[in-house]
């Protein structure tokens, strides 16, 4: 019976304790990057994505991450900055309306600080992206911010007489911040009754 009693307040403990972070606030969570043009630097961002998570930072080598970016709705800083990345020579959003990452692991570096490795997919080529993100609990939020360099000319985003890097520069750097509310904790299974004894019929 102690053996019983022991491990069902293990479970309950350890169920307790466990804090997922899975539902993604969009309208608190960005992505933007900068780019360089004529050595200049060029602040842009994605307003429109979705995210699918799953974070508890005593488990960090089981989160999960897809992300899926709206290109056609790219701020790049100006109309005509946003009329000429959608089209064919740089994201050509009619054939590849997306950008999509998928994590493969997370490892802790530090308290609060991790490296998410995954698949960066943009104009149907996809590569291996890493990027170090730190994590704090706000409350029933966990925020989790981090950045990424990419070169733009491996994916083919900015094409033919665009892929002089002299204009344009090759590395652009992103970032992301993410606001994700934590689920709700699984109810652990009630401990075994405890058989009673009927009494004994006196005679």
């Amino acid at each position: 019976m102690k053996k019983i009693l022991f491990a069902t307040l293990a479970l309950a403990t350890s169920t307790a304790g466990a804090v997922e972070y899975s539902a993604v606030q969009a309208d608190k969570s960005s992505i933007s990057f900068v780019s360089k043009q004529m050595g200049v630097a060029v602040n842009g961002r994605f307003p429109k994505f979705t995210a699918q998570m799953a974070f508890d930072p005593a488990k960090p080598e089981a989160t999960k991450v897809n992300i899926s970016v709206d290109l056609a709705a790219i701020d790049a800083g100006s109309k005509d900055a946003n009329d000429e990345v959608v089209g064919k020579q740089w994201f050509n959003v009619r054939m590849f309306p997306t950008a999509t990452f998928t994590s493969s692991s997370v490892k802790a570096l530090a308290a609060g600080k991790y490296e998410i490795a995954g698949s960066l997919s943009i104009k149907g080529k996809a590569l291996p992206v890493t990027a170090p993100f730190t994590f704090k609990a706000d409350g029933n939020n966990g925020i989790f911010e981090g950045s990424f360099s990419l070169k733009r000319n491996d994916f083919a985003i900015g094409e033919g007489s665009w892929s002089d890097v002299s204009m344009v520069a090759n590395e652009v750097q992103v970032s992301f911040r993410v606001v994700a509310a934590a689920a709700a904790p699984a109810t652990a299974p009630a401990a075994p009754a405890t058989p009673t004894k009927t009494p004994a019929k006196t005679k």
